[in-house]
């Protein structure tokens, strides 16, 4: 039990990954919340967004609220809804009293080309978080050909979120 004149903080870690789809698919290729034409889409029932995903993940590791396999699946299931960025505002609603102190990023990729966004990507994340950019982490790895995701067959994401209450 925390004392009452402490803060309470708690740590979550999420991932997630996606393959890509074929190179002739029409479904964009969606990281972070912005679009990237160098890559096909990723498989998936939603947009695919791992970033997003990862983040929703963390967070239910933190509130244990299921947001990918309840929230979210009913919202694509029952209500057609794909954008990911809808999981994860309803994953915030989550958290409660509990404010995102910090959030850390790495997504591993060969393709698209991140390294240029990342400040773009930080900003959106930290939009729709509520959240000051300068508490969003961010880095991105090619992965050197040592995983799929490093021979261009998908994207990952890992996310370790801090938050207080």
């Amino acid at each position: 039990m925390s004392h009452p004149n402490f803060p309470k903080v708690r740590v979550g870690i999420g991932q997630f990954s996606h393959r890509f789809l074929s190179p002739d698919t029409t479904k964009p290729c969606i990281v972070a919340g912005l679009i990237f034409d160098d890559a096909p889409g990723l498989s998936a029932d939603s947009d695919g967004d791992v970033v997003f995903h990862a983040i929703c993940n963390a967070i239910t590791s933190v509130t244990g609220i299921q947001v990918l396999s309840g929230i979210a699946s009913e919202l694509c299931q029952k209500d057609g809804i794909t954008d990911s960025q809808v999981y994860l505002e309803r994953a915030v609603e989550t958290l409660g009293h509990q404010k995102i102190e910090h959030i850390a990023l790495t997504i591993e990729g060969k393709r698209p080309y991140l390294q240029n966004r990342i400040e773009e990507m930080r900003a959106k994340i930290a939009q729709v978080l509520k959240i000051r950019i300068d508490q969003v982490g961010l880095t991105v790895i090619s992965g050197d050909g040592l995983t799929d995701f490093g021979c261009g067959d998908g994207l990952q994401c890992l996310c370790i979120l801090t938050t207080n209450e």
